[in-house]
């Protein structure tokens, strides 16, 4: 005697040796033996049991599952009534065991109600089922598709309008994502590399650009109509001529000097800032897309303005103009000690726009030790050079003798980038940042005295933040610092310039104290400026990477910088190299450089031999 039962969901059959009435001793055709209990078996029978099941499963397959459902009714059934009818006699053993493989087999169709017993899948459960399976098997042999293309380098035309998404943010639900990351796996490579390959990505650049724009600028660098902003053309002219100095790359021309000898002795200086708050209204539609961006993003060759052109040419401090401005005068004495400040809202006339390049050869720490002169606006930068000296000392921040320090400065053209240096700490910077400091610690220390609310940035135990709480900026050395300095760029500036108008216009300003609008916009703005500058970061990698393409820089030399850690030579390119020797900072090395990767913004570096101590 045998029997046919199911254990754990699975039907196998075995010889009876011995039956207690509740339980039974059997023998798989494998020799096996096992306890069990009679309440799993489904049915008896003689006969060999060598290839019962083989044979049973084979029978199972040529049963036709849809006319199975169609004449097994709408109840609850037992096989062995499905059987009989279906077979129209008694079923065999083989029979009933097909038939039960065949129930067991097709969970869709049929569901299990107990040992033996099934009842049909509704219609619509059983239509959207099989409607499930088709598109599972429609998806498999789509993702097959993909895997074949991917391999051979071709870029599937399914996969082009969800680039952004596969490069960016890939969703690995998606048979895209799956296939694109088997094929990877199978032609070694990464993901992104792999699209590279299939010419998914026609610019390594654009690669790094566009995943920025997609986390900051989901609806593009570009501006929608959003009206204009003009100043009012009613405010008095300033009776001076100013100048700035700024880049040759700078549009933003946001400061800007003048000097004049006052007839009763001493100097007046006025700092003038681009005034876009006096057209810029709260809740204009310019804010609001001013108070989404917060802040110009800059990269190399590029930039994303938090203002439209249009707004910037109505304020930008550009020469030959009469423009709006906020100044800052300084009445100084004959030795340039302070005497006092005053600051107005006015038309100043900027008489020109000096740059860094030509600027530089003409106003250096040579040609002012020899007293030149023999350049445009000389005499008012020797002045502002000598107050810049004051105003250092006078904030207690005499600089010592550091090792000298490059600016790099990137100009892209095409595909063609220029990098170039300068040193950091040349008497137009001095004379720019001291200025700057002074004008935003002197407004930041009137509106506190005052008690205008304003964005401040503090300084204490290394830590800089930004607060609405009038503080010290040790760093600096001052009892109070704003931003107000470059309202065209930075959005916490207009808003600070906008209380410091209105105190000057003796108005109520815009946002009060604890103004919920000024605390927002102060945390969103620290956010994405820190964001946006790892940004310019990884841009200016990328382009030091692009210029050893350029330039076929495979040999050059470095400089440890700490540990494992260099500073290639000519450009802003710090690499780890892994097996550098314990070498004190400042030893110049000889690296080689290969295997440069545009899109991991990476490349492999290998120590060579030292050479000896930088310079400085």
């Amino acid at each position: 005697m045998n029997v046919f039962y199911e254990e754990e969901g699975t039907f196998r059959v075995g010889a009876v040796l011995a039956d207690t009435g509740t339980s039974l001793q059997v023998e798989a055709p494998h020799g096996k033996r096992s306890k069990v209990k009679s309440a799993n078996v489904l049915f008896r029978f003689e006969g060999p049991i060598a290839t019962f099941m083989e044979d049973a499963q084979k029978a199972a397959q040529v049963l036709d599952v849809d006319f199975l459902w169609e004449c097994c009714g709408q109840g609850e059934f037992g096989f062995e009534i499905l059987a009989r009818e279906y077979y129209g006699h008694a079923p065999s053993a083989l029979e009933s065991a097909a038939l039960l493989f065949r129930l067991h087999g097709a969970p869709m169709y049929f569901y299990r109600k107990g040992k033996g017993h099934y009842k049909p899948a509704p219609a619509d459960a059983l239509k959207a089922a099989l409607a499930g399976i088709e598109r599972k098997r429609e998806q498999a042999l789509l993702q097959a598709r993909y895997i074949e293309q991917l391999v051979r380098f071709e870029l599937p035309d399914e996969f082009k309008p969800r680039l952004p998404e596969l490069l960016y943010r890939p969703d690995r639900n998606t048979i895209e994502v799956k296939a694109l990351e088997q094929a990877a796996g199978e032609v070694k490579l990464s993901t992104v590399h792999l699209l590279e390959k299939c010419g998914a990505i026609p610019s390594s650049r654009d690669y790094h650009v566009n995943r920025f724009l997609l986390d900051y600028f989901p609806r593009g660098a570009g501006f929608a109509d959003l009206g204009d902003a003009p100043p009012p053309s009613s405010l008095p002219v300033a009776p001076v001529e100013a100048f700035s100095i700024d880049d040759v790359t700078t549009t933003e021309i946001d400061d800007a000097f003048s000097v004049r000898r006052l007839p009763q002795g001493g100097w007046e200086v006025g700092v003038h800032i681009a005034a876009p708050a006096l057209g810029i209204a709260v809740d204009s539609p310019v804010d609001l897309e001013a108070a989404t961006r917060l802040s110009t993003v800059y990269m190399p060759g590029a930039k994303i303005t938090m203002l439209p052109d249009a707004v910037i040419e109505h304020y930008t401090l550009a020469e030959g103009r009469l423009v709006p401005a906020l100044s800052l005068y300084l009445d100084l004495g004959s030795d340039l000690r302070l005497r006092g400040t005053r600051s107005a809202v006015e038309q100043v006339k900027i008489a020109a726009n000096l740059r860094h390049d030509t600027l530089e050869a003409q106003f250096n720490e040579e040609s002012i030790a020899a007293e030149r002169r023999d350049f445009p606006f000389a005499a008012e930068l020797h002045v502002l050079w000598d107050l810049a000296g004051v105003l250092e000392a006078g904030r207690g921040r005499q600089e010592p003798v550091r090792a000298v320090q490059m600016d790099y400065s990137f100009y892209v053209e095409g595909e063609h980038v220029r990098i170039t240096t300068r040193k950091r700490g040349a008497p137009i910077d001095k004379v720019v940042s001291e200025m700057m400091i002074f004008v935003n610690s002197e407004w930041g220390r009137l509106l506190a005295e005052k008690g205008v609310s304003a964005i401040y940035r503090a300084q204490g135990n290394g830590k800089v933040r930004m607060s609405t709480v009038p503080a010290a900026h040790q760093g600096l050395g001052v009892a109070y610092y704003t931003w107000a300095s470059s309202p065209l760029r930075r959005y916490v500036d207009l808003i600070n310039q906008r209380q410091i108008v209105a105190w000057v216009r003796g108005e109520t300003p815009p946002y009060a104290h604890k103004s919920e609008r000024m605390l927002t916009a102060m945390r969103d703005f620290e956010q994405a400026y820190e964001a946006y500058a790892e940004f310019q970061r990884g841009m200016e990698r990328y382009w030091c990477l692009r210029w050893l393409i350029q330039e076929s820089v495979s040999m050059t030399t470095a400089e440890v910088i700490r540990e494992n850690h260099v500073k290639v030579a000519d450009i802003p390119l710090v690499a780890k190299v892994p097996g550098l020797p314990e070498l004190p900072p400042g030893t110049m090395i000889e690296l080689e450089i290969s295997a440069i990767d545009l899109l991991a913004l990476d490349f492999r570096c290998q120590f060579k031999v030292p050479l000896a101590a930088a310079a400085h």
